[in-house]
């Protein structure tokens, strides 16, 4: 009787102390997205909150922040370089991110999904890497901080032989050197 009792006893001031924890949690992450650009959001203006919420260790100017708080991506339809609307609004954050910081300088990683031959997608990649890096340097980007590499369909984003793989790797990424 008196075991059970120290166990009850020890387990009711667990479940308290992690009730509290919880509690604890929870009003720091509500003050991290209220605060000012001190606060979740970098000095610089420049998002610095994770999708929870709680304020991130992002080195503003990385290839990191680049992926979390702009995009490094952009996908392209099959045999297509043409651009997407939706692919015209991650380049213009991109557009904005590089003003931001301008000593850096990027390369535009063109690929294609696994239908076509080595040469072809080689070429199909960089047709894309070329479409990226022309429509950065119409919004004001240097054509000095940006270059171009194809991969054609050797590095896959996503392995398999469907649409939905395919659809992945049919994209130009934008790496920070």
């Amino acid at each position: 009787m008196l075991t059970s009792f120290r166990t009850l006893t020890l387990m009711s001031v667990a479940l308290l102390s992690l009730a509290a924890c919880s509690d604890k949690t929870k009003d720091s992450m509500q003050e991290s997205t209220t605060m000012g650009t001190e606060g979740a959001m970098g000095a610089d203006g420049v998002g610095a909150a994770g999708q929870d919420g709680v304020s991130s260790t992002v080195i503003p100017g990385s290839q990191e922040d680049l992926t979390v708080n702009v995009g490094d991506r952009v996908f392209f339809g099959y045999d297509r370089v043409d651009l997407t609307p939706e692919g015209k609004a991650t380049l213009n954050l991109q557009s904005e991110w590089l003003k931001r910081y301008p000593n850096v300088t990027v390369t535009i990683e063109g690929h294609a999904d696994e239908r076509g031959t080595r040469e072809y997608n080689l070429a199909l990649g960089d047709r894309r890497a070329n479409a990226i890096r022309s429509y950065l340097i119409t919004t004001g980007i240097d054509s000095g901080r940006i270059q171009t590499i194809s991969y054609g369909k050797e590095r896959p984003a996503v392995f398999g032989s469907d649409d939905q793989s395919w659809a992945q790797n049919r994209r130009a990424v934008t790496k920070v050197n």
